[in-house]
């Protein structure tokens, strides 16, 4: 090849830069492309892979029209299988073959809010790479996590996931959201999605598709999310679930969806919030964290206690009445709220009451004591009085 045809040819392959340019500078059509190219490419790193060059190649064709969406999904996959499989290659693959098979997802314009299409695109994106894909693990798991120093989310059980899943689908379905504000209907989908991802129904993949998952569902609410941040920050609303899901008492450290909510507001409201993985270490401390209160934040205080006061449902109501009589175990209150004992109906009802301190266990000091019982205390009779 001469020459000046090599320098043509690379003049036409844009770089993973030059590509993003598009959601600027391109067509409509080209910027929504752009977007869901860069959208894939950037939930890559929730696994800490990325794309080839020939994936980027492939996706500038893909935005300049010269080929369709499925094309270029044929295009990848053409590539790796005329290629014998390499063991440090085999993630670049993983990564092309993902990437692309998230774009055309996201182009599409159907979708249906039922455990069968979150189960579709796991099997969708990961077909031919896991042997799993589309189905759910019959092994419990843990996974070391940088956020919280080695520790583990608790995930759900193998033996009770699809009926989890189907309980936590039939639940959104049946919740009404009118009477909310904007804000207080987008952090109740946070609260959903962070609920279906701590189940992790499947072996690998789980963050990629409910992020994928969570896309096509805003969508149905209204709500334009074509812009960079999934695909600048994947990595922070991975870390964001692992803190909406871990506890341990002991170190006073409590499940929050305040990460989470950041996330979506950048997110859906263009706001500006920092979102700096290290801010989501348990160690981390800011600057700020020794300093003296002033009034200014001792009224913010107040506010965000009465707001959390209204978020309390009957469940919780009913656990602090029950423990305004008696100090009791957690599997006696789970017989009270007539539900099974497990970690994530902890998480939801007594759990948020420890954070908040209208509760306490009653031996601080060893949490998984066979003898925890928890107690009421004077901030969760206060609450009682003023809900009734």
């Amino acid at each position: 090849m001469k020459k000046d045809s090599i320098n043509n040819a690379n003049s036409e392959i844009l770089s993973e830069k030059e590509l993003l340019e598009y959601t600027v500078q391109g067509e409509p059509e080209q910027q929504q492309l752009s977007y869901y190219w860069k959208t894939a490419i950037g939930l890559q790193a929730v696994d800490g892979i990325t794309p080839s060059d020939y994936l980027i190649q492939t996706a500038n064709e893909n935005i300049q029209g010269k080929i369709t969406l499925e094309q270029a999904r044929a295009k990848i996959e053409s590539y790796y299988k005329a290629r014998p499989a390499k063991q440090d290659a085999s993630r670049k693959e993983e990564a092309d073959k993902v990437a692309a098979r998230i774009t055309e997802i996201l182009a599409e314009k159907t979708f249906s809010f039922t455990p069968v299409e979150y189960f579709s695109i796991h099997r969708r994106l990961f077909d031919g790479i896991y042997k799993s894909a589309g189905k759910i693990r019959d092994y419990n798991i843990t996974k070391d996590e940088w956020v919280l120093n080695g520790e583990t989310v608790f995930y759900t059980s193998a033996l009770n996931i699809r009926e989890t899943i189907d309980y936590d689908f039939a639940q959104e379905k049946s919740f009404n959201y009118k009477g909310l504000s904007i804000l207080e209907k987008v952090e109740h989908i946070a609260k959903f999605i962070s609920g279906i991802w701590q189940i992790h129904p499947f072996g690998e993949g789980n963050t990629r598709t409910t992020a994928v998952f969570t896309i096509k569902y805003l969508r149905t609410f209204g709500f334009d999310v074509e812009n960079d941040i999934f695909a600048k920050n994947a990595w922070y609303f991975r870390n964001a679930l692992v803190r909406a899901n871990y506890n341990d008492f002991s170190k006073g450290i409590y499940a929050t969806q305040e990460y989470l909510n950041r996330f979506f507001g950048n997110l859906i409201f263009d706001e500006n919030n920092d979102l700096k993985n290290r801010e989501l270490l348990i160690s981390y401390k800011s600057e700020d964290d020794n300093s003296p209160k002033d009034k200014h934040e001792d009224k913010h205080e107040d506010k965000h206690e009465d707001k959390h006061l209204v978020e309390l449902g009957d469940l919780h109501l009913a656990i602090l009445k029950a423990l305004a009589k008696k100090p009791l175990s957690r599997q006696e209150l789970f017989v009270i709220m007539q539900m099974r004992v497990d970690t994530r109906s902890f998480n939801r009802y007594i759990a948020p009451l420890i954070g908040a301190g209208y509760i306490e266990m009653t031996i601080p000091e060893k949490p998984t004591s066979k003898l925890q019982k928890y107690k009421i205390t004077s901030s969760g009779i206060a609450v009682i009085k003023k809900k009734t």
